[in-house]
């Protein structure tokens, strides 16, 4: 008797089956693009069992995926998800920004609730297909500046409301229109949240891509709006210990008590409340090289050198540093939101200012992070996407 190991995830046996009917693609942002509903028209589809592991990829028109009303994804949120983006260059070319460290992050969410593991350079390469096969259409060579959305997600669909492992899964990857940053956008006024509410505390999920870390967030998101906010600032604990924004990692420049100029964000530590954004660590990166005190960028010679820490910092830091007129400028960084300045936060009842536009170094960093999804500069993180083949060839 032969005895067969579960397939691994595999992108070359992909297969596809064309749309009959194609969409019409968006104005730039439309009321539909606006409503984040305007998907292209395919999908990528891998079904997974634990007796036969991971299917073939299908390439399939976007719509409906069958899921049983008792799948454990509905029932004890058995999903994880990632979110990244797809570039048009000034050049024409098609760009991943870091495609591998998305993936990389997927697997461990999905290891985190008991998904299946599968292998990050399949995922990569299959978001890679997809981007090959609908941008040409959705976001054309004549579009250089702009992007899309892609969401890779995978979900447990066994239809058992046993409270164990899935045992069978569903991975699948879809690309939107997003609404367009805007550079000139109003700053960020964000409200924070009372002791009573917590987005993640040590020792749970708040470093997954989950579903489960998103739900809880929006009634207080929603009663931030209500405010005239734009979003909630998230404290965990008594000493109101900064984590996220949103779905943001949080900045703050502000001198020391020694005038030192300082860029300062929470860690992503040990105690799992903050999730490792692949923004946050680009601007990390970009930081230490273009700020330092023996930086050779000629762009960035403007702008003061700046010690770049990681470090827990509380919210009483933050609004006794802005009465001491210590805080420079405060940001976020996110794929959605890229780097947005904030101008206010509502601490205990008062409001913290924010100075916007003092120093250069939030906007050097969203240019230079430009320049480099966008083809004006050379970067290792960028992958081009190749878009040369007739895929409506290969069956």
């Amino acid at each position: 008797m032969t005895v067969t190991s579960p397939s691994p995830l595999d992108a070359s046996r992909l297969k596809l089956e064309w749309t009959k009917h194609p969409k019409p693609t968006p104005g730039p942002d439309s009321p539909e693009v606006l409503s984040m509903k305007a998907a292209t028209d395919h999908m990528i589809t891998v079904s997974w069992t634990s007796a036969r592991g991971w299917d073939d990829p299908k390439l399939t028109p976007y719509g409906p995926i069958p899921v049983m009303p008792s799948a454990k994804a509905f029932h004890y949120a058995t999903e994880a998800f990632e979110g990244m983006k797809v570039y048009r260059g000034d050049d024409g070319k098609l760009r991943l920004l870091r495609p591998i460290y998305n993936c990389n992050r997927m697997l461990a969410s999905a290891a985190r609730i008991s998904l299946p593991s599968f292998e990050p350079e399949e995922l990569r390469k299959l978001i890679r297909k997809l981007c090959e096969i609908e941008a040409p259409k959705w976001l054309p060579k004549n579009q250089g500046g702009s992007n899309l959305y892609i969401r890779p997600s995978i979900i447990g669909t066994d239809d058992s409301l046993g409270t164990s492992a899935p045992e069978e899964a569903l991975l699948y990857i879809f690309i939107i229109h997003w609404p367009t940053p805007k550079t000139n956008a109003p700053p960020l006024r964000l409200l924070s949240n009372p002791e009573t509410a917590a987005r993640a505390w040590p020792g749970g999920t708040g470093a997954a891509k989950i579903g489960a870390n998103y739900g809880p967030t929006i009634q207080m998101l929603t009663e931030a709006k209500s405010l005239g906010y734009d979003q909630v600032l998230w404290l965990f604990g008594p000493d109101r210990e900064i984590t996220e924004a949103g779905a943001a990692n949080f900045f703050v420049i502000w001198r020391t008590a020694e005038g030192a100029l300082q860029m300062v964000t929470p860690p992503l530590g040990g105690d799992q409340t903050i999730l490792a954004g692949g923004t946050r660590r680009s601007i990390l990166e970009l930081s230490r090289k273009m700020f330092s005190a023996d930086r050779s960028d000629e762009v960035a010679s403007e702008a003061e050198s700046c010690e770049v820490v990681e470090r827990k910092i509380t919210m009483t830091e933050v609004a006794q540093a802005a009465e001491d007129n210590r805080v420079q400028t405060a940001f976020v960084t996110g794929t959605a939101y890229w780097l947005q300045p904030v101008s206010e936060i509502l601490f205990n009842g008062k409001t913290v200012a924010s100075p916007v536009g003092q120093i250069p170094h939030m906007v050097l960093l969203r240019e230079k992070l430009n320049n480099i999804v966008y083809g004006r500069e050379p970067s290792p993180w960028v992958e081009v996407v190749d878009e040369n083949r007739d895929l409506r060839c290969i069956q």
